[in-house]
């Protein structure tokens, strides 16, 4: 199957609450690839990439995040694929 790649913004209670540790081990197993970080605005944005399955699988996930987050909103928009990640990482900007 094709890769597929989603860009999310997460908004709420997400920061300071362990979203972007909770994302990257949810990702790994599923085989997702990309990264999470914190954006000056208190959200959270998430680049992935992955078949469409795990993707689907994986948005379930960061939709209700950790038992300490309180999501308010995601936005999430389909990109095209870039192959240009081998795992997921946590980044700090």
């Amino acid at each position: 199957m094709a890769a597929k790649r989603i860009h999310a913004l997460v908004k709420g209670k997400v920061q300071g609450v362990f979203y972007r540790e909770f994302t990257r081990r949810e990702a790994e197993p599923l085989g997702v690839t990309g990264f999470v970080r914190n954006l000056k605005d208190g959200t959270v944005e998430i680049t992935a990439e992955g078949e469409e399955r795990q993707l689907k699988e994986f948005e379930k996930k960061f939709r209700k995040g950790p038992l300490m987050a309180f999501i308010t909103g995601v936005d999430v928009k389909e990109e095209p694929a870039t192959g240009e990640f081998e795992g997921f990482d946590i980044r700090y900007s």
